[in-house]
């Protein structure tokens, strides 16, 4: 922590909630765009434990009950999965809500700020480059393995967190709104950006098309399916436990596979400004298909089979569109740590887009290759 008061702060939030050992010491985790982490260690006599206590973003996710009622249900859930396996390491396998004192589960500080908590999962690390192919396999098979759970989730529908958030249509009418009315005097250097773009609007409408047709099946499913939010164990190096379940709701299975492909077959980052380093690795992507196909070939249909090699340059594609939105609006959405992040995130993107474009056959092919039945 930067200054005692900030620990003060997170000793305050912690004695809201289950955690009944004494306070020792606390400090920031994570790389969210988001919402604010911090990990805090408690002496329950003599044994130090560590939790995590989390910002809830309510200017981003305007219904925070909403949010901490799925992931209540949804590691339930899964919890209940778990320990019908009898699996030893059953508790390290889901994030554990920790409710507060009086049984609800989050708290709302002074400064109107919505916090929760949850046991912190040991003895696993979160990775922002996939460092190797079968660590691609992991990722993806354990992001098919959290859609495979959820499948039968008992009870109604859970809330739309973020309403429309992989709406692609609404992304790019969003944006030449944006670009209309130049809020902050940026869309004249971004031209060439936004053309990209524009050339690009047939791409939108295709999934949805299909979702307003009844034809791709509407799921639970994570919708931020980035590399970070899956934890990877450090002994096995088998992927232990998917995090960050703020966006959990209905969906599609291919924003959450496509997701995957955006932020893992590039070997740089989301914010990397050489963009001569950014491609779409096909031994990558292999890795991916393969690792999903494992998982979720239980419940997948034809027709989300036959469009996931598509996917991943739709929400690549999607991603620059609300990066350089940002952008254009005077950077109001995403946390940013240098004058242009956004602009930078967004031209990275749309390079991905292009390196897929250019291998658009070759992807359908490792599917068609990898996604067999009986295989």
């Amino acid at each position: 922590m930067k200054s005692k008061t900030d620990e003060e702060k997170i000793k305050a939030v912690g004695a809201q909630f289950q955690v009944h050992g004494r306070f020792l010491r606390a400090f920031p985790i994570g790389k969210g765009h988001i919402n604010d982490t911090y990990a805090a260690d408690y002496d329950y006599g003599g044994r130090t434990l560590r939790f995590v206590h989390q910002t809830i973003n309510h200017l981003v996710f305007t219904n925070p009950i909403g949010v901490m009622e799925n992931i209540d249900r949804v590691t339930r859930h899964k919890h209940g999965l778990l320990a019908a396996t009898e699996d030893p390491d059953a508790g390290r396998k889901s994030l554990t809500v920790i409710p507060r004192r009086d049984g609800q589960l989050y708290y709302q500080d002074g400064d109107g700020v919505y916090w929760r908590t949850y046991i912190y999962i040991d003895r696993a690390t979160t990775f922002d480059t996939i460092e190797s192919l079968d660590q691609a396999r992991e990722v993806a098979r354990a992001y098919g393995t959290f859609q495979h759970r959820l499948v039968d989730l008992p009870g109604g529908r859970l809330h739309e967190t973020i309403p429309d958030f992989h709406h692609a249509r609404k992304r790019f009418d969003n944006l030449m709104r944006v670009v209309e009315k130049d809020p902050a005097n940026r869309a004249a250097s971004v031209m060439d950006d936004i053309e990209f773009v524009s050339q690009r609007e047939h791409v939108v409408d295709i999934l949805l098309d299909l979702i307003n047709r009844g034809e791709l099946p509407e799921r639970i499913t994570h919708n931020d399916t980035k590399l970070n939010n899956v934890m990877i164990d450090d002994t096995t190096g088998t992927a232990i436990c998917v995090v960050d379940l703020d966006t959990v709701m209905p969906g599609s299975v291919l924003y959450d596979f496509g997701d995957m492909v955006r932020t893992a077959t590039s070997p740089a980052l989301e914010d990397e400004r050489d963009l001569s380093l950014v491609t779409m690795q096909l031994p990558m992507f292999d890795a991916l298909v393969d690792g999903y196909w494992s998982a979720a070939r239980g419940f997948l249909t034809p027709i989300e089979r036959d469009h996931l090699a598509f996917s991943g340059k739709l929400l690549a594609l999607m991603i620059g569109i609300r990066f350089l939105t940002d952008h254009i609006e005077g950077d109001v959405y995403f946390k940013t740590h240098r004058p242009a992040h956004n602009l930078d995130r967004a031209r990275n993107q749309f390079k991905l887009v292009f390196s897929m474009e250019e291998q658009e056959e070759e992807m359908h092919r490792v599917v068609e290759e990898r996604c067999v039945d009986g295989q």
